[in-house]
């Protein structure tokens, strides 16, 4: 099946050890070091990648203005870099508002992102201070992206629920448990999830939820299934997730992946996964 003639990447990672400590990275040492716009060119070089969406790196809090800076200084000579989805400490409450007002004059800023997945309180998003966060970003039409793992599903769910003017983007399918072959509960919880309608999900980050080395294209395809099914084709958008995907595949047979997982799709569709859902959502 041929590439789209655009994709709109909604989920790119760049990083320079160098400018910006990502302590994260010590684990990683594939991972541990420059990835760059001339990097990526160079990863999907066959792929027709017309704009994309920079994701936080998980930096230090400390240094979540730099990132944004850094990143807005290489859109300037990279005019495929439409928008940054920044990361902002949601817990403060109705004081993160400074921190809000300041991404909101950065103009490529739109939405944040404050993982989650790493809280060992599954109900962590429920605190009253993080709800009163996440409601203030309405007023910066900013969204949120949900990086979780599936065991935090049910909470995401009613945080959505309480925060119905905000737009929600659920991040690698909500990390499912491939590797184990498990899907219930996680197919169950989705639905639920998927039913409130301020809500989207990315269709990224699933190999590296996958045996990193020997997964295979049937073994994704039935939480593709299951999230294009509770979703639809409104609600879902292409995202590579690079570089952090090399720890389980390349670029552009994560692609060649989406592709054959879509192949259901009506051409009108696939341009919605690939590219229209993302502008809108992001506003690029």
């Amino acid at each position: 099946m041929n590439p789209p003639d655009t994709i709109v990447d909604s989920h790119v990672h760049l990083w320079s050890p160098a400018e910006i400590r990502l302590a994260w990275l010590d684990g990683l040492p594939t991972l541990n070091r420059a990835f760059l716009p001339e990097d990526f060119a160079q990863a999907s070089a066959s792929a027709k990648v017309m704009k994309m969406i920079f994701v936080e790196c998980g930096v230090e809090p400390a240094q979540t203005m730099a990132e944004v800076d850094w990143v807005s200084a290489l859109a300037k000579t990279e005019s495929r870099l439409r928008g940054i989805i920044a990361q902002a400490p949601l817990e403060k409450g109705k004081a993160v508002r400074e921190h809000l007002e300041q991404l909101a004059g950065r103009p490529l800023v739109k939405g944040v992102r404050r993982i989650l997945q790493g809280e060992r309180d599954a109900d962590f998003c429920l605190r009253p201070e993080f709800v009163a966060g996440v409601k203030l970003l309405a007023e910066f039409d900013f969204t949120f992206d949900l990086c979780i793992h599936h065991e935090q599903l049910i909470a995401v769910t009613e945080l959505v629920r309480r925060v119905p003017n905000v737009t929600f983007v659920l991040d690698h399918f909500g990390k499912p448990p491939v590797k184990d072959a498990q899907i219930i509960s996680w197919a169950r919880q989705l639905k639920t999830l998927a039913s409130l309608p301020n809500v989207n999900c990315k269709i990224s980050g699933l190999t590296t939820e996958a045996d990193w080395e020997h997964w295979q294209v049937t073994d994704l395809k039935p939480y593709f299934d299951v999230a294009l099914g509770v979703f639809g084709p409104d609600r879902i958008l292409f995202g590579g997730d690079w570089p952090v995907c090399n720890l389980a595949t390349d670029y552009n047979r994560w692609i060649e992946t989406v592709l054959q997982l879509s192949d259901s799709l009506t051409a009108a569709d696939r341009k919605k996964l690939f590219q229209t859902n993302a502008e809108r959502i992001y506003r690029i």
